[in-house]
């Protein structure tokens, strides 16, 4: 932070682009920072000044020179630098098209053993007081100047001292001195997996917690849902005492069905985002070998939890009370526990989605079209022994599915009121398992499967991490 000159900006949220937090300076001087922290011995940059303007392209070549001065060297590409930036380098290379190289040697102070080498070639004219070396030395080197000399510029410098002298130190710095071991590092990484995972959990608890637009807003929201949800259901689970129709059963259903399904695609949805503008700064921080990808996936899912729970009983307590289930422990356990797998797995869905696709929008539309499937074949609006034999494999592939089975068989698996209609007569156990398929003992089952669903969708997640890469460069 003290070589970048960013300590006054320490606690500063880096934000987005052109929207929020740092300018553009600011980001290049932090990215050479993040860059430092694998503390290598040679640093690459591509055009670190473009965009900027003279006095912050000034800020950022002094970092730059702040960073030779540790003792490290800087490969960097300028284009149109200023005097001032030209002359902050120690050597240049300069090519020709088709890559072959018209200089490659030290500048000197002021810039004065490249002027001088130039000025050596026959019909070359002399710079101009106070005129900029860079565009002067790339106005006397183009293919127009080297048609009025009659000679071309690359076989000049293989024929000159320069070249002996850098063709010199190739070949006397390529051989090892006497006695010296390769180097060897026992792991790729500086850290050990648990210490990558322990340090990207705690930036990722940070980044969320610095995200109120989104978990904020997603508690919120979780509040506002179950209120309004509670009160279009107001009291309907105690009907289940006098369940004596269809028609009672169907609404009880109806309620533990939109519990279940209502903010799950919420959550899907809106971590896709987040995700997506994390797995930018992943992929620059991969390529600096800063932390494995599974450490980095692992740290991603399970920041989520803690908001899930949260959300979980926000959501159940204010729902269950308000619809008024039976209120016995093991129920509202249960209950809680089918909200908050069904949660995670929507939410690892959603990371999942992303992982897999090389934007967000794409993201967002390949998902929709699953939530819809997952509606239609989940078993409540086409129950299960009327779905078609060719499509009952998706049923019992349907997440939606396993959560409707887990939190009816929880919730009314064992209740024995009496359903007396034309078109069916037998207690409320026997309907849902006749009309729906669902077995009042599927419960544990059914939770042993969300938790299936939530390592695989996480699972694919952290493996499209690991292998798979998006980006356009």
């Amino acid at each position: 932070m003290r070589l970048v000159e960013l300590d006054t900006l320490r606690n500063a949220i880096v934000g987005l682009p052109g929207s929020s937090g740092l300018s553009t300076e600011q980001r290049k001087r932090l990215t050479i920072a993040v860059e430092l922290v694998a503390n290598p011995s040679i640093i690459f940059m591509d055009e670190p000044t473009s965009g900027l303007d003279a006095r912050a392209a000034a800020i950022v070549m002094r970092t730059v020179r702040n960073t030779v001065d540790t003792g490290r060297t800087v490969v960097c590409t300028i284009h149109q630098p200023s005097i001032d930036i030209f002359e902050a380098f120690d050597e240049l290379l300069l090519l020709k098209r088709g890559g072959r190289v018209i200089y490659g040697g030290k500048l000197g102070v002021r810039s004065q053993i490249l002027i001088d080498y130039f000025q050596r070639i026959d019909g070359i004219p002399s710079i101009p007081d106070g005129y900029n070396p860079a565009t002067w030395m790339l106005e006397i080197t183009n293919p127009v100047a080297e048609q009025r000399i009659g000679r071309d510029f690359a076989d000049i410098y293989t024929n000159s001292a320069e070249y002996r002298e850098v063709e010199g130190s190739i070949t006397r710095l390529s051989v090892p001195p006497p006695g010296s071991q390769p180097l060897k590092f026992p792991s790729v990484y500086s850290q050990d997996q648990l210490s990558q995972f322990l340090i990207c959990l705690k930036k990722q608890n940070l980044v969320y917690w610095r995200s109120p637009r989104y978990n904020l807003v997603r508690l919120v929201f979780t509040t506002v849902c179950a209120l309004l949800l509670g009160s279009v259901y107001w009291d309907v689970g105690n009907k289940r005492q006098v369940m004596d129709t269809t028609k009672g059963l169907f609404m009880v259903m109806g309620a533990l069905y939109s519990a279940c399904l209502f903010l799950g695609i919420n959550n899907a949805s809106s971590v896709q985002p987040i995700v997506s503008i994390e797995r930018t700064v992943f992929y620059r921080e991969k390529a600096a070998g800063l932390y494995a990808p599974t450490s980095y996936a692992a740290a991603q899912g399970l920041v989520e939890l803690p908001y899930i729970v949260a959300q979980t009983i926000l959501f159940g307590v204010i729902t269950y009370f308000m619809i008024n289930f039976e209120r016995t422990a093991s129920k509202f356990f249960l209950y809680l526990v089918i909200m908050f797998l069904t949660f995670t797995y929507f939410t690892f869905y959603g990371l999942m989605a992303v992982g897999l696709t090389p934007s967000q929008h794409m993201a967002a539309v390949v998902s929709s079209a699953f939530y819809s499937f997952w509606n239609l074949l989940s078993g409540f609006l086409i129950p299960k022994p009327r779905i078609p034999g060719w499509w009952i494999w998706f049923y019992y592939i349907c997440p939606v599915a396993w959560t409707l089975k887990g939190i009816i068989s929880s919730q009314l698996g064992d209740v024995e009121t009496m359903i007396v209609e034309p078109t069916f007569k037998g207690t409320v156990k026997e309907y849902v398992s006749t009309v729906f398929g669902i077995d009042p003992d599927v419960t544990g089952p059914a939770v042993a499967v969300l938790i299936g669903f939530c390592i695989l969708f996480f699972g694919v997640f952290a493996f499209s991490v690991k292998f798979l890469n998006f980006q356009k460069r």
